[in-house]
């Protein structure tokens, strides 16, 4: 069994397609539009298969913060140290705030975090 997608609404909906094809290299479908329930998607796939489906609707705009209960974050694997030091500072310096610096945790990830242009939390992670 593994997990075919996992799922965020979002505000914008080009920016953050934009934001994840860019920085983290996936690629989208056509956007999928219902008028009806006013409702817009797109479904990102990474190298690995896994996919990320950004969602608009109708209705469904609150802010997120970042303690709250349900999903905590998304998190990338660049593949070694050096390439999340890399992928931070790239992220920096598009002006993306980084809310969590590079560092070994307790658990033994190498990993880093920033916000995503609408403030959903992303880790970087070797």
């Amino acid at each position: 069994m593994k997990i075919e997608h996992v799922a965020i609404w979002v505000r914008d909906l080009e920016k953050m397609k934009s934001f994840y094809e860019q920085y983290f290299d996936g690629k989208s479908n056509d956007k999928y539009y219902n008028a009806t329930k006013g409702f817009e998607s797109y479904f990102i796939t990474f190298e690995d298969g896994a996919r990320l489906e950004v969602m608009r609707k109708t209705g469904v705009d609150h802010l997120p913060q970042i303690n709250i209960t349900g999903w905590a974050h998304v998190a990338f694997s660049v593949g070694s140290k050096e390439l999340v030091n890399e992928k931070t500072e790239q992220l920096m310096h598009a002006g993306y705030e980084v809310v969590g610096q590079p560092r070994l945790t307790g658990d033994g990830y190498y990993e880093s975090v920033i916000k995503d242009p609408e403030g959903n939390l992303v880790e970087i992670s070797m």
